[in-house]
């Protein structure tokens, strides 16, 4: 190797060249700046991102020129992110390569997640932080509510078990309202993380189920007359269960699936279109009303004819 060889500093080039040889289309590299906007890694100068790192990195740069020994300067932050955001965005994903595993049925039982539960969420809520505890110790602690609905007892030592419970053993009839919670996902070449952003949540009422294809969560918000938010994706890629898992911290929710084949995902879910269920109007009652009129025919016969009889 020469050894008057150095290193170009142009970004998304860091090759060695020979400054004798530095021609002027010699070095392709991007002129802008790196740019990290919500899930996305792209450049500043062309309108390419992806959402994957190794991704990012492996993005070809946009611009020829000679190569350059002299580091460029850094970006200011929010300039870069405006420019990014009035660009056309072409998402870079590589494709899903290998034997693709079967997919199951979308109605294969769901296993819920043991989401570990953050200490800021647990100090938020503090009749959930007694719940979880009691959970994961087998112990009842004192001052814990009964679950079973419309009791509301609270547990205050063995003498509690001997008084009757009386609760509703059904549902609440009236339906919760619905809370819009902003959520978005990324990927590693090993994970998918998908983030649901929300605060002041019940970490008990609310779970993480999901299956090989599926993703289904509810976030309840106690404070908000049991309102929740709900999401049922069917994803794209086949996961890995026993390897996935759930945390529920104190401004969101967030669920990484372990992919079970290698490849990038180039979206999250496939839609699913709910099939409008159709109710068939009900018969119309038949009449039982009688029938009270007369049928004066033979009346009217009898009194043409002059004719009564009397003997039946």
């Amino acid at each position: 190797m020469p050894e008057n060889l150095v290193q170009c500093y142009n970004r998304g080039c860091g090759q060695l060249y020979d400054p004798n040889t530095n021609d002027s289309d010699v070095c392709c590299h991007h002129p802008g700046f790196p740019v990290f906007h919500d899930a996305y890694k792209g450049w500043s100068c062309c309108n390419k991102k992806s959402v994957d790192f190794t991704e990012f990195l492996n993005i070809k740069g946009c611009t020829y020129s000679k190569h350059s020994h002299v580091k460029p300067e850094e970006p200011v932050k929010k300039s870069v992110d405006k420019e990014l955001d009035k660009k056309e965005v072409i998402e870079v994903r590589a494709p899903i390569v290998g034997p693709q595993l079967p997919r199951p049925p979308f109605e294969t039982s769901l296993v819920t997640l043991e989401a570990t539960v953050a200490d800021s969420l647990k100090q938020a809520n503090p009749n959930a932080s007694q719940q979880v505890l009691s959970s994961n110790t087998g112990i009842i602690e004192i001052g814990t509510t009964c679950k079973n609905g419309g009791c509301n007892t609270a547990y205050n030592g063995p003498q509690t078990n001997d008084s009757p419970c009386i609760f509703h053993p059904g549902c609440p009839v009236a339906a919760a309202g619905t809370v819009k919670c902003r959520w978005d996902w990324h990927q590693t070449p090993d994970y998918v993380i998908v983030s649901v952003y929300a605060k002041k949540y019940d970490p008990i009422a609310s779970f993480v189920k999901i299956n090989p294809i599926r993703l289904n969560l509810k976030i309840v918000f106690k404070e908000e007359n049991n309102a929740s938010f709900k999401l049922d994706l069917e994803l794209r890629g086949v996961i890995d269960v026993s390897q996935s898992s759930a945390s529920m911290l104190g401004t969101k929710v967030e669920i990484k699936l372990k992919k079970a084949e290698p490849g990038a995902w180039s979206k999250i879910d496939f839609p699913r279109v709910s099939t409008p269920v159709v109710e068939e109007p009900e018969p119309e009652p038949e009449s039982n009303v009688e029938d009270d009129s007369v049928d004066l025919s033979a009346v009217e016969a009898i009194h043409s004819s002059g004719k009564v009889n009397l003997t039946g």
